[in-house]
């Protein structure tokens, strides 16, 4: 449990970087960059391993029999929030934070499916990361307002790739662990 831990507080760390010691990653300019990349795909290593090392000894609550399938619908609509829909189609064009509030229903999802610890540790961690990190993002660069409007034929576009790639995920969700399809 303990590379999972340092996994998430990785990737956590990682991301807050910037905005937590401004004084020490400005000057290191495009770098940063790269040292930044590299702290991420170790704590992914590391969250993997971590998971897959981890002992599962209870379940802490018990799910629905339909909950898998709620499951992949949140996940569905995570994915078009993290397509580019948002700048690109109608539906989400006021929605300021698409890819974190995507990425946080994706790990909410996750959250309720998988009740055992290690989940808890890896998909609660990342979705607190992802909703801290909307707070800090909202204080650090005040108000906003959206875009330019896009389409509803480009959001159309978007849904259906994103149809296409849960798929996509979902077989090789299946390949390395369990099926989020079903038995």
């Amino acid at each position: 449990m303990t590379l999972l831990v340092l996994g998430v507080l990785l990737w956590a760390g990682a991301h807050f970087f910037k905005r937590a010691m401004p004084g020490v990653r400005e000057p290191m300019g495009d770098k940063g960059k790269g040292v930044v990349a590299l702290a991420l795909v170790v704590s992914i290593v590391l969250m993997v391993l971590g998971y897959r090392a981890a002992e599962v000894t209870d379940t802490l609550w018990s799910t629905p029999s339909f909950a898998k399938h709620i499951n992949n619908l949140v996940v569905l609509i995570a994915i078009f929030m993290m397509s580019p829909a948002p700048r690109k189609g109608k539906l989400l064009n006021g929605v300021r934070h698409p890819m974190l509030i995507g990425f946080a229903l994706w790990a909410a999802a996750h959250v309720w499916v998988n009740p055992d610890m290690p989940s808890v540790v890896l998909f609660g961690g990342l979705l607190l990361w992802s909703l801290i990190e909307i707070v800090v993002i909202n204080k650090a660069e005040g108000p906003w307002s959206p875009t330019e409007t896009g389409t509803i034929a480009k959001d159309g576009m978007f849904m259906v790739a994103s149809i296409i790639l849960l798929v996509v995920i979902g077989l090789i969700h299946g390949l390395l662990g369990p099926s989020p399809f079903g038995a």
